[in-house]
């Protein structure tokens, strides 16, 4: 019976989710009532699939903000009213089409019981009977219109999830800090250039580097809000610990991508690592040439992540550590689905703090990051 697969996969899920990530497992929602469930089928005029009903009997949607537990194409599980709200939304933005635009965009009879949140994107169920898509998953998509053929039935497409969460990291499922967190890496390019590559002459056509970074640059706080809780402790840390996190993690940044066989970018880093800052470079210095030249040949060689390395190598070397940090792990986030826990070994492994809201961001006091907008509002709130 496909009300048993949807009971079985939510027992595995509920399962990896108490060991792995227990704090995404607590936004989960309590069972839905019956009569709540009755009350939303009249109240949209459709009856909700048997795997439906099943699945909000188990869990009556997720409790929304960061920590919430999302499937794998980032959508929030919806609760019974916010499946309401969100159908009838849809339905508001479909009303003026003919059946046959409906038919790929939104029909009366579709459902959405997940949410992207930012955008109307989201998981989206076939309540069509009659039809052998009765109970099928798709998801809409703002510009395209609605997509089917991700599985048969909620039942399956629940126990795709548990197969997922039960592959780690082969299935996309990753953890830190106890919350789950759905990332895949992009493999490295074929590894191209050489240690031996001679440098160009100092008048050679190459792009200029941006060689206006300074270690007293004001970061703002907008970079460091995408880290939540990593990024409020960056934040509160003492300089000097994040500017050794910053040096660990432009290490890792040059030996993934490549960057570290050449002598010019080792040497310097070598040089930061027993805190000699290296001399701030002319365009046609011996080591602004070599990362010069690996923009042009990363070009070439459609090698983004080597191309974004070479251009914030010089913002790790002579800048602002916050920046670096921030910078690198935008990189790494490319590379490896392990950036957060390694960033958070780099600086030490200290305690965590919550993920940032407003108020934090409001009553922080580190010059070396402007949080002026939070803290005006911050003051505003307080009057």
């Amino acid at each position: 019976m496909t009300n048993d697969l949807v009971r079985d996969s939510w027992n595995r899920i509920d399962e990896w989710l108490r060991e792995h990530a227990p704090r995404t497992f607590a936004t989960l929602g309590a069972p839905a009532g019956r009569e709540e469930i009755a009350a939303a089928e009249k109240e949209l005029g459709v009856a909700f699939p048997p795997d439906l009903v099943a699945s909000l009997l188990r869990h009556n949607g997720a409790l929304d903000g960061a920590e919430a537990f999302r499937f794998s194409t980032h959508d929030r599980l919806l609760a019974v009213s916010e499946i309401v709200g969100d159908t009838r939304f849809m339905r508001g933005i479909a009303e003026d089409l003919d059946e046959e635009e409906a038919e790929y965009y939104w029909s009366h009879a579709y459902l959405k019981f997940g949410s992207y949140g930012a955008t109307a994107d989201g998981l989206t169920i076939d309540c069509r009977r009659g039809r052998d898509s009765c109970g099928a998953i798709g998801r809409f998509f703002d510009e395209s219109g609605t997509e089917f053929g991700r599985a048969d039935s909620l039942g399956g497409h629940l126990a795709e999830l548990a197969d997922q969460l039960e592959s780690g990291q082969a299935g996309g499922a990753v953890t830190f800090n106890g919350r789950l967190f759905w990332e895949w890496a992009r493999p490295p390019r074929p590894e191209w250039g050489s240690a031996d590559d001679p440098l160009p002459g100092p008048n050679a056509p190459l792009p200029e580097l941006n060689l206006s970074c300074s270690p007293t640059e004001v970061l703002p706080v907008g970079l460091l809000g995408g880290l939540e809780e990593l990024g409020a402790l960056l934040a509160v840390l003492p300089r000097e610990q994040v500017a050794e996190g910053a040096r660990k993690q432009l290490r890792r940044v040059a030996v993934e991508t490549g960057l570290n066989k050449y002598p010019e970018i080792k040497s310097a880093l070598d040089a930061l690592e027993r805190g000699e800052a290296p001399p701030r470079p002319e365009q046609s210095g011996p080591l602004a040439l070599r990362l010069r030249t690996v923009l042009v040949q990363a070009n070439t060689h459609r090698d983004d992540h080597r191309r974004w390395a070479a251009e914030k190598m010089a913002h790790g070397i002579w800048g602002s550590p916050y920046r670096s940090v921030c910078e690198s792990a935008s990189i790494r986030r490319h590379l490896t689905v392990d950036w957060r826990a390694d960033l958070h070994a780099d600086l030490g492994n200290p305690p965590l703090p919550p993920i940032p809201d407003d108020r934090f961001w409001g009553t922080l006091r580190n010059p070396a990051i402007d949080s002026s907008w939070y803290a005006a509002r911050y003051t505003q709130d307080q009057v």
